[in-house]
């Protein structure tokens, strides 16, 4: 379960909190019309509040406001197109926390040919403490590569 869909069953299954559910789906919906209306350069920003027909922003620096600022009308209609009723947009700049994105799963390959050419190496490098450690790293890729059936 994603960490969204706890909070929304948080939200929903406690009395005083269920009140904010309406008002985070809007949030999100409108979070995500925006960054539908402008992929490539919305992905840092985010909503602060919407209120009588009024959007606020936040916006990580300077620049990227400035940016955003020209933007700006093409980001109203685009809202009011997807119905929307946007009279309003400020920014608020606003320095967010960097959160650390995990770090993508290796997905190198080796061909077979090239698992069995370094196995083949291994085999045939001098056993000399000069290659000892070049000798387990390629027993340790050779060993996880075979393990992995690659």
């Amino acid at each position: 379960m994603s960490k969204a869909s706890d909070a929304l069953t948080y939200l929903g299954v406690h009395e005083r909190m269920a009140a904010l559910l309406p008002a985070v789906k809007r949030i999100a919906a409108i979070q995500r019309a925006c960054a539908t209306a402008l992929p490539e350069m919305f992905g840092p920003c985010s909503v602060l509040h919407f209120h009588s027909e009024q959007l606020l922003l936040a916006v990580p620096n300077a620049a990227l406001a400035a940016r955003l600022k020209q933007r700006l009308p093409r980001l109203q209609d685009e809202l009011q197109r997807q119905g929307w009723q946007v009279n309003a947009i400020r920014l608020k700049i606003q320095i967010m926390p960097t959160m650390e994105r995990p770090l993508p799963e290796k997905t190198a390959q080796l061909p077979h040919g090239a698992v069995s050419a370094l196995a083949e190496l291994n085999d045939n490098l001098e056993d000399t403490p000069r290659n000892a450690a070049l000798r387990a790293a390629i027993a340790a890729m050779v060993g996880r590569h075979k393990r992995q059936g690659r």
